[in-house]
């Protein structure tokens, strides 16, 4: 095995979910963050059609953007389903964390590249982000939750109705070490080798 090999075979490996309650409020060089969204943007891409966009939250721009996905969330629930304590985690999910960014597929001018394409590319880009942020030692985590995929989140982001929120990625440092993970289906059972 080549030394380049198993460096992205263990950056693989190492990479968890870091809860932002569990950051620790450090902040983020902005120039990791760019960084970070240089290699997301080697994603690979049909067409050349690049349809990851990303908008990043820093400072007290992350505070901002927290409190307003909890108002959309108690804007847009009706009163029998909204519950106080979601919209207080809401409102509190960046307390800890550095940078907020929010992922979304930016649909192109190519309708004959299928919209999975691009919601592929887009996640091949977060994940290189995810990737890089372990290898800097910074913790993440990608939200789904709350309004991310709400059509209220892309008027928020003033994104068009063919745009796709594909999740809010918490970046910060943490006090926790990266722990190992776990897969309970073994891999044998996940292909069939021709």
């Amino acid at each position: 095995m080549n030394t380049s090999f198993s460096e992205i075979s263990q950056t693989i490996k190492l990479r968890r979910t870091t809860k932002p309650g569990k950051m620790n409020g450090q902040r983020i060089p902005d120039a990791h963050i760019r960084e970070l969204l240089a290699l997301a943007d080697w994603a690979p891409t049909h067409g050349h059609t690049e349809p990851w966009r990303f908008q990043v939250y820093a400072g007290d721009k992350v505070a901002t953007f927290c409190e307003a996905h909890a108002e959309l969330y108690r804007q847009h629930t009706s009163p029998d389903k909204y519950l106080q304590e979601k919209y207080e985690k809401l409102y509190h999910m960046g307390d800890k964390a550095s940078h907020v960014l929010v992922a979304y597929m930016q649909r192109g001018n190519l309708p004959k590249i299928p919209v999975l394409e691009e919601i592929a590319a887009t996640s091949c880009a977060i994940q290189n982000i995810l990737l890089g942020a372990t290898a800097l030692g910074i913790a993440s985590y990608w939200g789904s939750g709350g309004m991310a995929y709400h059509p209220a989140m892309k008027e928020l982001l003033h994104l068009r109705e063919e745009d796709i929120v594909l999740g809010i990625l918490y970046l910060g440092y943490s006090d926790e070490s990266f722990t190992g993970g776990k897969r309970v289906v073994p891999l044998e059972e996940k292909m069939k080798w021709m």
